[in-house]
C-alpha cells in the first residue's frame, strides 16, 4: 500500500479533501477527486434518505480495488471510501481521489476507479421514498 493512501468501508462521514490530501504527490501534475453525494430524487421520485449496507468482505475488496488501481502505470496514488449505514440528503456515499504525472491518466483513472468500485464492491442500497415506500438496489 502506498504511504497515507486510503482504502475503506465505514460508516462515519467523508471528505473529499482528506482523499485528495492522501494521494498527493510532487511528481504528480494531476490529483483528480470524484464525491458521490445522496440526492433527493431517482427514477421520478423523490428520495428522503438512503441506507448502505455492505458485506463483510467490502473493505477487503475495496483494498484489492485500490491496489490494482494503485500498481498502474502513471498513477502515484489511490484513495477511495465507501460509507456504509444511513446517509441523508447530500451526504457523501463515496469519496475518491487519484494522482497522476498527467491530467488525461488522472481523469481516466478516477472514472474507472467509481465504476469499478460500484461494479464490484458488495454494497447494497435501500432507498426511502417520500411516500414511504422503500426498495433495496444492486442486490444479488
Amino acid at each position: 500500500m502506498t504511504a497515507g493512501r486510503i482504502a475503506r468501508v465505514v460508516d462515519a462521514p467523508l471528505s473529499v479533501a482528506e482523499h485528495e490530501d492522501a494521494v498527493a504527490d510532487k511528481a504528480a501534475g494531476a490529483v483528480v477527486s470524484f464525491c458521490g453525494v445522496v440526492r433527493d430524487h431517482d427514477g421520478g421520485r423523490s428520495v428522503t434518505e438512503l441506507e448502505y449496507v455492505g458485506h463483510p468482505t467490502a473493505g477487503q475488496v475495496i483494498r484489492e480495488i485500490a491496489d490494482e488501481f494503485a500498481a498502474r502505470e502513471g498513477l502515484h496514488a489511490v484513495a477511495v471510501s465507501h460509507r456504509v449505514g444511513l446517509l441523508g440528503i447530500g451526504d457523501v456515499a463515496l469519496a475518491c481521489a487519484v494522482s497522476a504525472s498527467h491530467r488525461g491518466t488522472a481523469f481516466a483513472a478516477c472514472a474507472e476507479l467509481v465504476d469499478v468500485v460500484k461494479e464490484r464492491l458488495p454494497i447494497w442500497k435501500r432507498q426511502v421514498f417520500t411516500d414511504g415506500e422503500e426498495e433495496w438496489v444492486a442486490c444479488p
